[in-house]
């Protein structure tokens, strides 16, 4: 009789649904293996690997050749998979080999390799804009709070008052530098109608024999007026340009700064109110981590508004000392140039753009030369 071939004994072994040996066939398991194993070959010679896939592991017993009568090719390792409990008396047989209790087989001398997890920017991302969904529903549900009259806001009077009186005489100082623009563009349009009155005056004079001095007196007085008028358009022009940069530049920088204390403000007040809430509940073991966590997110909120407040404060300071500044001086050349012009004070007029150090552009200076026309 042939004798039976390692692969048709351990082919013979019945498996669970589960993938382990039932306890009745463990010590057949054991005796059919070490038939199976060539005189000489011990245990250390043998190959064990685990192959685990979503729970399910599969244990690959590879052997050496094995001679099988009848046959000239060599049997493939079988696939088995033994109980845990035969696992661990194969390990006491074989000192090069460990298999834990969840079946995975590893080598003592073998690199152990800790793969890290990786970060996922999407993650990353969708955890940003989490946080941003959060907050901004925070501080909507605070914006509506106030706005009907239900929700608390913090006030700090004098700062508020401060910036009513910055935001008020914005409007003022708006409305007085369009009505200067207004006047400089109704100047420019006097000043030019007076020199082509000149002109036409002093082709007059030349063309009229008879009335030679009349049209010269006249064209002398449109070119002087005309020329003081230029004087006086180039002060206003300066003090427009001044007002336009303390509104639109120095005020408006600081309002863009009370803005973001603003928006500090109701962070503040809504994680505030956020906190009260928590607090005025329950404390058990799952809102207590809730508190501290709101706890840290409410301070970090207050010292964001305290910096914004004392930013607004300083901003404040130093905005009322350039605005007063700036306008003393403005004021000043804006009386003196106009009171020079309707006086009829040429020296004093000058003396004024000389004071303020302005120059006044040459007519047809901005014009290109023929040559640089060419």
């Amino acid at each position: 009789m042939a004798q039976e071939s390692p692969r048709n004994s351990a082919a013979e072994i019945p498996v669970t649904s589960n993938g382990q040996l039932e306890d009745s066939h463990e010590h057949s398991f054991n005796r059919d293996l070490k038939c199976s194993l060539p005189v000489g070959l011990g245990l250390s010679e043998t190959k064990i690997t685990s192959h685990g896939f979503d729970g399910a592991k599969e244990e690959v017993v590879e052997a050496g050749q094995f001679p099988n009568k009848g046959s000239s090719a060599s049997p493939k390792s079988s696939v088995i998979s033994p109980s845990s409990a035969a696992a661990s008396r194969l390990a006491g047989q074989g000192c090069d080999l460990i298999i834990p209790t969840g079946g995975r087989a590893q080598q003592k001398s073998g690199p152990v390799v800790l793969a890290d997890e990786v970060k996922n920017p999407a993650m990353e991302k969708l955890e940003l804009v989490r946080k941003w969904s959060l907050n901004t529903y925070k501080c909507t549900r605070q914006i509506i709070s106030e706005k009907l009259g239900r929700g608390s806001r913090t006030v700090d009077l004098e700062l508020e008052a401060q910036i009513d009186i910055l935001r008020d005489n914005k409007k003022k100082y708006e409305n007085i530098l369009r009505l200067a623009q207004t006047l400089s563009t109704q100047l420019f349009q006097m000043v030019h109608t007076q020199r082509q009155l000149g002109e036409a005056f002093a082709d007059l004079s030349l063309k009229s024999l008879e009335l030679h001095e009349e049209f010269g007196y006249n064209a002398d007085t449109q070119k002087l007026l005309a020329k003081n008028g230029e004087t006086l358009l180039g002060a206003i022009n300066f003090f427009i340009a001044s007002v336009n940069t303390l509104v639109n530049k120095t005020i408006e920088d600081t309002l863009l700064t009370v803005k973001q204390y603003e928006s500090a403000r109701i962070e503040y007040d809504a994680y505030r109110t956020d906190l009260e809430e928590l607090n005025l509940g329950p404390r058990d073991a799952n809102t207590l981590p809730k508190i501290e966590q709101s706890q840290q997110l409410f301070q970090v909120h207050k010292e964001k508004y305290d910096k914004m407040r004392n930013d607004v404060s300083i901003k404040l300071k130093f905005l009322e000392e350039n605005k007063v500044k700036v306008l003393h001086n403005q004021l000043v050349l804006f009386h003196n140039a106009i009171a020079a012009y309707f006086a009829g004070n040429q020296k004093q007029l000058e003396q004024t753009l000389k004071q303020f150090h302005i120059k006044l552009k040459t007519p047809g200076a901005d014009a290109p030369s023929w040559l640089e026309e060419q």
